[in-house]
């Protein structure tokens, strides 16, 4: 959470806030797309940049203390945090389909979300122009506040080290199930082990799992990525999907695959590692964001340089895995 701005205290109401970024915004940035045409990303403010430093004083010293630094450094902007790296692969995507389809607004538009006190916007809006001037073109819709019921989260952690990504390529990694797919599968292994898991999927094969809360997401990218096709560009697709899984390929890959199918999705590479650590292929792979619902994966991504969002869904949220089991493989997904 970022530290609110209480009730009472000083500061422009969101819509004067609104309206100074209006007036401080770059006046040549690409106009935003309808959100009812556009994906809409939203990020919040302490993903996009790094803020542990305001977040020390907010914490230790109270929120006067905090708005009074803010202030104080509003003309200094805050260092790029996990999510800046997947931000600017959107917007080198967004580029590219302008360029290719000029009136088309089936673009990613990019909001950021804070919670934060409106004093502090001021130093947010001069970060992301400082960052366009430098070449990153960052367009987002305004500052919101508010909660999200049935839209699908993440919680984005930090990589313990650096991983270079690619600032032309939009690299997007998913696991399987409770993420792109429903959690029932793993149901099955926390209620009664592998040996029955294995036998559900062979019998279940052919029918498709239910839809988890990132399919929407893989099935917006897809669509992007049809317009690169179109264009005789599948090579050279600016946007590349992974399904990275637990799951063994010989004995309950094909469910996965032929769920996909299903849909009329696909991913450019279906990765089966049958149990073993997801952080070593992600460190080859390179992705912008991996989506995981099980902390074991994140923890083992960012211990890598990946960076990793949990995706807080499904039966694995009952079973927390105690702290002396980490260094165990997990035996589902």
């Amino acid at each position: 959470m970022e530290p609110p701005g209480p009730a009472g205290a000083p500061g422009r109401p969101w819509d004067e806030a609104k309206a100074f970024y209006d007036n401080l915004a770059p006046k040549k940035k690409p106009k935003s797309p309808k959100p009812e045409n556009a994906i809409t990303i939203a990020v919040s403010s302490r993903a996009l940049f790094r803020m542990e430093e305001e977040q020390k004083i907010y914490t230790e010293q109270g929120v006067e203390a905090y708005v009074k630094y803010q202030l104080d450094h509003e003309n200094e902007p805050f260092l790029p945090g996990a999510a800046f790296p997947f931000v600017k692969a959107l917007e080198a995507v967004n580029a590219q389909l302008r360029e290719l389809y000029p009136d088309s607004e089936e673009l990613f538009d990019i909001v950021l979300m804070t919670n934060n006190h409106a004093q502090v916007g001021v130093r947010l809006i001069n970060s992301i122009n400082h960052y366009g001037e430098m070449g990153t073109k960052l367009s987002f819709g305004g500052f919101w506040v508010l909660s999200l019921p049935g839209i699908a989260a993440a919680t984005i952690f930090s990589p313990s080290r650096d991983l270079e990504v690619s600032e032309k390529q939009l690299r997007v990694a998913f696991d399987g199930d409770a993420v792109l797919f429903s959690d029932e599968s793993e149901q099955i292994v926390k209620a009664h082990g592998l040996d029955m898991f294995f036998e559900h999927e062979k019998a279940h094969e052919n029918k498709p799992l239910a839809q988890g809360p990132l399919k929407g997401f893989l099935e917006a990218l897809g669509k992007l990525q049809k317009k690169f096709y179109s264009k005789g560009l599948r090579l050279e697709c600016p946007i590349r999907t992974y399904l990275v899984t637990a799951r063994s390929a010989a004995s309950s890959g094909a469910r996965a695959l032929k769920t996909l199918r299903s849909w009329g999705l696909e991913t450019d590479e279906a990765l089966f590692l049958a149990g073993a650590p997801k952080g070593p292929l992600l460190r080859k792979i390179r992705p912008h964001i991996f989506f995981d619902d099980q902390m074991f994966h994140v923890e083992g991504a960012q211990e890598m340089g990946a960076v990793a969002a949990h995706v807080p869904y499904g039966v694995a949220q009952k079973h927390k895995r105690p702290a002396q089991d980490k260094q165990q493989n997990p035996n589902s997904k």
